[in-house]
């Protein structure tokens, strides 16, 4: 038996998860709709006609989020008014969030807590375009549907139709059921035992959609299309045939006809085998090839701005916090008297005020903003200039230093440029987001000489450290073949200058600075990948590479940005 062959538009299958969504909202949780496009936008206006919706705004605080004092109402009445947040106002319905990969981790978590206690169910609108952007993991795991609108084309006659029954009505999953879908989820390295017991309910829930009380293979196949195939990290491996055996002499006449409906059975395939390939069937293509190349899909990654860094003044607005508005904090005077506001009755009664009193601030009730900004990201280019292949390695340099500097206002990034050649290594280029004052520079960057290797990396890492006091991160990209033959004293000589090298590799893994080898020599050797292995690194080897391919490798292969 084949498989159903999946959807041919991805709405078929989106529609079919909301519907499952608005059956039973406090089991499945949510959904993510990945994909800004006209589809998304008819399938969340069929979901509001189902079930209510409440927007939730992208810079929500906790006081909006969980309810909490009612400043104007309780400074009014004499007493505290307390308010509703939106986890309770969405009870009965659900929350929907747009730009949901940049959601707040704190939100996330407290968010992730009401859908624990089934106090609220998410719609997360996922905007991102780069593949690695996702929306908070803690989110996505606890939601039962992951569906990418992105290639859909449709988007007229949109309609959640009703269901034939209730997912109370449906029984639960036999023995064998639960194997085939365990077994499909370990094949598909979906390690989550939420995923398997949402794919458990989704199979129910689709037997209940057709107003039946059990759930068959149809079903089975459809949970392992809507709720494991997303999610998978890697390909079902592929069976080896078995060998041909002795064919053992023909049974008599009497028990050939036993025999043959023994070897039928045996021929019918195990469920689990129905599953894995119904769920290879549904992976998308992008997903597909990526998972048959061993690359797992991130679950997030950084948009390369840097590193979130607290501060005082500006960036980002976070919830206030207790303390004193010194040392240029700011008194966040709402929070401060939503602080005090509570405590009102208590301390006129201890000092002897009537309730027409001011209010009685204490030193406890001060409340100071948080703000938080993305430092900048500089990315640091220790290129080899020695040697005859040091005008491709120089030309692919400079293309790709101009590439990334094409992006720096976008991405807030910088860029610098470090040259060893000969006897010595020098800062060319300092951290700049200016793009003709990096072409002018690097118009005049010489070539040719001896591979001070140790040099070139003691340079790149003071720079780095340099740009790590300020409150930045920074990432190294060294473009080399590793084959040092200068020490770090000047004296020419491949052992010490193999030896300087590393040791300045090490220090550089010691400080816990991000790296990356370019290899780029026509033969690649192993002397780059020991390079960065003393590096703590990533290795690249790109051979006859253009400045666009070795743009993109970087940002490949660019660690995401770390939370200070």
């Amino acid at each position: 038996m084949n498989p159903p062959a999946p959807p041919a538009d991805p709405l078929e299958d989106a529609v079919l998860a909301a519907r499952l969504f608005t059956l039973a909202p406090r089991v499945f949780k949510g959904m993510v709709l990945r994909g800004s496009s006209p589809a998304r936008e008819a399938l969340v206006a069929a979901l509001g006609q189902a079930i209510p919706l409440r927007r939730l705004p992208g810079h929500v605080d906790d006081e909006r989020l969980l309810g909490g004092i009612d400043l104007a109402a309780s400074l009014s009445a004499g007493k505290p008014v307390r308010q509703t947040g939106l986890i309770e106002e969405a009870q009965g319905g659900a929350l929907i969030a747009g730009m949901a990969e940049r959601m707040d981790a704190g939100i996330a978590g407290r968010l992730a807590q009401a859908l624990d206690e089934g106090h609220t169910a998410l719609v997360l609108l996922d905007d991102a375009v780069e593949p690695e952007d996702a929306p908070p993991h803690s989110l996505g795991e606890r939601l039962a549907f992951l569906c990418d609108l992105s290639a859909s084309r449709r988007w007229q006659g949109v309609a959640l139709a009703p269901a034939g029954g209730a997912l109370a009505d449906v029984a639960a999953l036999d023995e064998p059921q639960l194997r085939a879908l365990a077994a499909t989820a370990g094949a598909l390295g979906v390690d989550s035992l939420r995923a398997l017991i949402l794919a458990g309910e989704t199979a129910r829930g689709l037997a209940a959609l057709d107003g039946r009380t059990a759930a068959g293979k149809h079903d089975l196949t459809g949970a392992v299309r809507l709720v494991l195939a997303p999610r998978a990290t890697r390909l079902p491996p592929e069976e080896a045939e078995a060998p041909p055996e002795d064919q053992p002499p023909p049974p008599p006449d009497g028990e050939r006809d036993e025999q043959s409906d023994t070897d039928q059975q045996q021929q019918d395939p195990d469920l689990s085998e129905l599953l894995v390939e119904a769920a290879k069937a549904a992976i998308p293509a992008d997903l597909l090839a990526s998972l048959a190349q061993g690359k797992a899909p991130r679950r997030s990654a950084s948009s390369g701005t840097g590193q979130k860094r607290k501060a005082a003044t500006r960036g980002k607005p976070l919830g206030a916090r207790p303390g004193m508005p010194r040392a240029g904090a700011k008194l966040a005077l709402i929070d401060s008297l939503r602080a005090a506001v509570p405590w009102q009755q208590v301390r006129r009664r201890e000092a002897g005020a009537d309730a027409s009193s001011p209010i009685l601030m204490r030193k406890e009730d001060l409340r100071i903003r948080r703000f938080e900004e993305r430092a900048a990201r500089v990315t640091i280019f220790a290129v080899d200039a020695s040697g005859s292949a040091a005008a491709a390695r120089l030309a692919e340099a400079k293309g790709a230093v101009e590439l990334m500097l094409g992006q720096a206002y976008v991405t807030r990034s910088e860029v610098a440029l470090v040259a060893f050649r000969g006897s010595g290594a020098e800062l060319l280029l300092p951290p700049t987001r200016s793009l003709t004052r990096a072409r002018r520079t690097l118009a005049e960057l010489p070539g040719g000489g001896g591979t001070p290797l140790a040099l070139g990396l003691n340079a790149a890492r003071e720079v780095a450290e340099a740009v790590i006091a300020r409150g930045r991160s920074a990432a190294l990209v060294i473009l080399t073949d590793g084959r040092a033959n200068i020490a770090a004293d000047g004296s020419p000589g491949r052992p010490q200058a193999a030896a300087d090298a590393e040791a300045a590799a090490k220090a550089i893994a010691a400080r816990g600075i991000d790296a990356l080898v370019v290899d780029i020599s026509a033969r690649p050797g192993p002397e780059g990948a020991a390079l960065a292995g003393a590096l703590g690194g990533r290795f690249l080897a790109l051979p006859r590479a253009d400045a666009r391919m070795l743009q993109a490798a970087i940002q490949a292969v660019q660690p995401p940005a770390r939370a200070a």
